[in-house]
């Protein structure tokens, strides 16, 4: 009976090996291999923090982000150019309608806060507005002239401002739009009637200048009212926690990986210790971790 037994157990073994071999193969893993993912323009500086960190832990590993306006990443998202997109908002009734009928099994989370910068020209008189002022600014009411300057008229710094600040109201004619982020800041620089919409991180001061942590000095940053409390506040990183900066919003990865691979594995580490530490420090408020916020008296004696 001996014999048969390992006859048997063979038999067993060899089953379990031509099943490994039909198993379906891939060519990314969690930690390693080559994948290519959209993000939304608006969030560069973040990401290119959180790439440098992951590449370190990494090395097998090679992401290519396309930094494109929101509207676009989702356009690679359901053309499958992108299996990863890192955006302000969840997937639409629509959305989810559309991934059942393609058979796409979308995974997302939420995984840092930040918020749209108002900035203004270094001339400007304007360096504190209410909301309603701001809407004045964006439909072109406002008592004083203002050229008011967007990334991208498919940004979802447009799509943010026109659904949550104007509820669906139409922008004036005074409102355009410039190439990235980088070009509103340059434009708001230049012309004293200017005001930009920008990603909260670009109005950050470089982490390895001397103003680390402070905004950037060629544009002002405006400080907005908060309609509750009627107090003035810029986007420092403890508005953007307890919401009290209005503009603030939310960074999304949707996920459209049906087994564990390289873009799963990059959003594993960004809502990991490691990539919410990076967000920390990037002055975004994380939301994958626990943080106490305290409050602080000054002793001006």
């Amino acid at each position: 009976m001996r014999w048969l037994k390992d006859i048997v157990l063979c038999l067993c073994a060899s089953a379990v090996l031509l099943s490994c071999d039909d198993a379906p193969k891939h060519p990314d893993t969690l930690a390693k291999g080559v994948i290519d993912i959209s993000a939304d323009e608006s969030y560069q500086p973040i990401i290119e923090e959180q790439l440098k960190v992951f590449d370190s832990s990494f090395p097998e590993a090679k992401i290519t982000v396309h930094y494109k306006p929101e509207a676009e990443c989702f356009k690679d998202y359901f053309d499958h150019k992108a299996r990863i997109i890192l955006v302000t908002r969840e997937l639409t009734k629509a959305e989810k309608d559309r991934c059942d009928q393609e058979k796409i099994f979308p995974s997302s989370e939420a995984l840092a806060g930040d918020g749209i910068a108002v900035i203004v020209n270094n001339q400007s008189v304007d360096s504190m507005l209410d909301i309603d002022e701001l809407n004045g600014i964006l439909t072109g009411v406002y008592k004083k002239k203002y050229t008011a300057v967007f990334d991208n008229q498919e940004s979802s710094t447009v799509r943010f401002i026109t659904d949550s600040l104007l509820k669906s109201g139409k922008l004036g004619t005074n409102v355009f739009a410039a190439k990235g982020n980088k070009e509103v800041i340059d434009y708001v620089s230049k012309n004293p009637e200017a005001m930009g919409f920008v990603g909260m991180s670009w109005v950050y001061a470089n982490e390895d200048t001397s103003q680390s942590g402070t905004f950037i000095k060629t544009v002002r940053t405006v400080a907005l009212e908060n309609e509750k409390d009627r107090q003035f506040y810029k986007p420092y990183q403890a508005y953007i926690a307890l919401k009290s900066y209005p503009l603030t919003r939310k960074l999304y990865y949707i996920n459209s990986e049906s087994y564990h691979g390289l873009g799963t594995g990059f959003a594993n580490f960004l809502g990991s210790y490691r990539g919410q530490l990076v967000f920390l420090h990037a002055h975004f408020f994380p939301l994958k971790e626990q943080i106490t916020i305290r409050e602080a008296k000054v002793n001006n004696q």
